[in-house]
């Protein structure tokens, strides 16, 4: 049976939004300390993360993260007091919304079909296009 989950993606008005990636991210930088090492965590490059931060500093009044440049003792990042504040209200949202949600998730993970137990059925094979013959009398002089 399946598994119905709800996921929560908070739209801030233009291209703005904050959602489950952006707040894995930002847990991530709190737990590593690092940019990089919470990127190579959640399996994207240092640019990508580093771009979702930017994205996140830029969307709000306060930074999200702080970082330091590396030098002989290494760079870093760490949340900001308000970084740590906005993981806590996302998490909040997202179970309030679950919370409201639950009964009709339920309703729907019981209309599910079971999960198929055998492999899908590969793709047949298709031949490739033929090639146009042309008969020997019609065809041009060498």
């Amino acid at each position: 049976m399946a598994t119905a989950r709800l996921t929560l993606r908070v739209d801030l008005g233009g291209d703005r939004a904050i959602g489950p990636g952006k707040i894995r991210l930002l847990e991530a930088i709190g737990d590593t300390g690092s940019i990089t090492k919470a990127g190579v965590a959640l399996g994207m490059s240092y640019r990508r993360a580093w771009l979702l931060v930017d994205d996140m500093n830029n969307c709000f009044r306060e930074p999200v993260i702080a970082s330091q440049v590396g030098g002989s003792h290494g760079g870093g990042a760490a949340l900001t007091t308000f970084g740590r504040q906005l993981i806590e209200q996302y998490r909040a949202i997202e179970a309030e919304a679950y919370s409201a949600t639950a009964s009709r998730l339920g309703e729907l993970e019981a209309a599910c079909k079971a999960p198929r137990t055998t492999a899908p059925a590969t793709k047949s094979y298709v031949a490739p296009p033929r090639r146009r013959t042309i008969p020997r009398s019609q065809r041009p002089p060498c």
